[in-house]
């Protein structure tokens, strides 16, 4: 695959990440706008307002630790040159999306629960996955052997992947204060469509923001990865050169 040459990929990315910015920008502005202008919820009132966010950050989380799941297989099965790089990148900006969908949902919680917090198994799961996040961050950050930091993230990061389906079904396995699925769901969204359309686009528009981000982050990677290679390389040169 073409993809796989690092110097491609850059080049690529380079062409991409301004045009992908450009797109995450305007969907999010019309989101933003459909947000605004939707109803309030008739239970919820204009507190529901914070699901446009809420919502997106929360299945973001969830899908950047199932790109590094795949990542991970990347690594220990197929040995994509570009599988760690892809891993290593999204770790911090799921740790992120992670710890907003934690703050905007204490914050809309504590209004409609009244409470910033309660350990149920939902809200359990998903500051697991935060501190999965936080633990494979720094392992890769621990580990100076770059061939041993990319084999342990990637275990760590599929045995961690079982707390993905629990997130997810939670609502349905255990009695927690958040509701079941209500849009990806066998029967159909149960949100009426003038909340459901500005949830869409703003899931949409944050999902082009997190590929901008990650492509970014992988080239600097890339970079930074060369620049290391290249100092190594030039300290060798400087120790066979004769005193």
């Amino acid at each position: 695959m073409g993809l796989a040459n690092p110097t491609r990929f850059v080049g690529l990315a380079d062409k991409v990440v301004p045009w992908l910015a450009t797109i995450a920008a305007l969907i999010l502005a019309v989101g933003l706008y459909m947000s605004f202008a939707a109803p309030e919820d008739f239970q919820q009132g204009i507190t529901v307002r914070i699901m446009y966010i809420h919502v997106p950050f929360a299945w973001l989380a969830m899908m950047c630790y199932s790109l590094m799941a795949v990542s991970a297989l990347g690594t220990l099965v197929w040995r994509h040159p570009l599988a760690d790089v892809a891993l290593k990148s999204a770790a911090p900006i799921g740790a992120v999306f992670t710890a907003l969908a934690l703050i905007t949902g204490s914050i809309w919680g504590k209004p409609m629960w009244g409470t910033w917090w309660v350990w149920d198994a939902r809200l359990t799961s998903v500051f697991v996955l935060f501190l999965m996040y936080l633990g494979i961050i720094a392992l890769t950050r621990a580990l100076d052997d770059a061939s041993r930091a990319a084999w342990a993230a990637a275990i760590i990061t599929l045995v961690g992947f079982i707390n993905i389906p629990i997130i997810k079904f939670s609502v349905d396995w255990w009695n927690t204060l958040h509701q079941p699925a209500s849009v990806f769901r066998l029967g159909g969204p149960t949100i009426d469509p003038s909340l459901l359309w500005p949830l869409l686009v703003m899931a949409v528009g944050f999902t082009a923001l997190f590929f901008t981000l990650h492509l970014m982050a992988m080239r600097t990677e890339i970079r930074r990865r060369r620049v290391i290679a290249m100092r190594r390389v030039a300290a060798r040169q400087a120790e066979r050169q004769p005193a």
